[in-house]
């Protein structure tokens, strides 16, 4: 395997997701083509991708970001979990490539300036869209539900060796009712699960963070802790 090089700035950020913190992160040198056999090497390692920007919180101060993942062999629904399951039995799911999504940004639009007009992204453009969720390393999908054929929304997703990895969800909010997000994780880890991958990866759960609170509603659960997996 080839050497793969990260890097840590000196200067620090305002963090993202706890108000009045600053943030640090350990970074993959952007200039690396990354194939699948180190991506999952590095997500194995509490590394997270943002469009072709690969990251790890190295924060001296705080240590509030967990990784976590999904065992899928051994999904657990609650009872919530399965009504919103029954409540989206009339949709399609279909599995697109990026180029294929690129005609979903409309509805990216909308969610983002509709959903998160407090966060970094508002308000959405085009090129924006293009380089945080088609642009990667080759081995994204989109998860995109349909009902009637009319578009609703997607998880975005990687495909690991050992899983698959939940990288964004976005939906018509028109459609909150549904919890597509909750409907679409699920799902995702339900097809890894007849691919028999062991995990869905959903990225950080923040301690302290209301936005990240849904991430400790699966089951089970696993964090990156002390340089290694565990339950949680």
């Amino acid at each position: 395997m080839k050497q793969i090089r990260v890097f840590l700035p000196e200067d620090s950020q305002p963090c993202a997701y706890l108000e009045g913190r600053a943030s640090c992160s350990l970074y993959v040198d952007p200039r690396l083509e990354l194939d699948q056999q180190q991506l999952t090497l590095l997500s194995l390692n509490g590394f997270r991708r943002s469009g072709k920007v690969v990251y790890r919180p190295q924060c001296k101060q705080c240590q509030a970001c967990t990784s976590v993942r999904i065992d899928c062999q051994q999904l657990q629904l609650s009872k919530s979990q399965k009504r919103v399951m029954r409540k989206n039995r009339d949709l399609t799911l279909v599995v697109e490539t990026p180029d294929e999504a690129l005609k979903h940004y409309p509805v990216f639009q909308r969610y983002i300036d509709e959903r998160h007009a407090d966060g970094d992204m508002y308000p959405a453009s085009f090129g924006q869209y293009r380089e945080f969720l088609i642009e990667g390393f080759g081995n994204s999908r989109f998860l995109s539900a349909y009902l009637q054929g009319q578009y609703l929304g997607s998880l975005v997703f990687d495909i690991f060796e050992d899983g698959l990895s939940s990288v964004y969800c976005f939906f018509d909010p028109d459609e909150s009712r549904r919890s597509p997000a909750t409907w679409l994780i699920i799902s995702l880890s339900l097809v890894a699960q007849s691919l028999r991958l062991p995990y869905n990866y959903l990225g950080y759960f923040v301690e302290g963070c209301q936005k990240m609170d849904y991430k400790n509603r699966f089951a089970p659960l696993q964090g990156f802790i002390d340089q290694q997996w565990r339950q949680i």
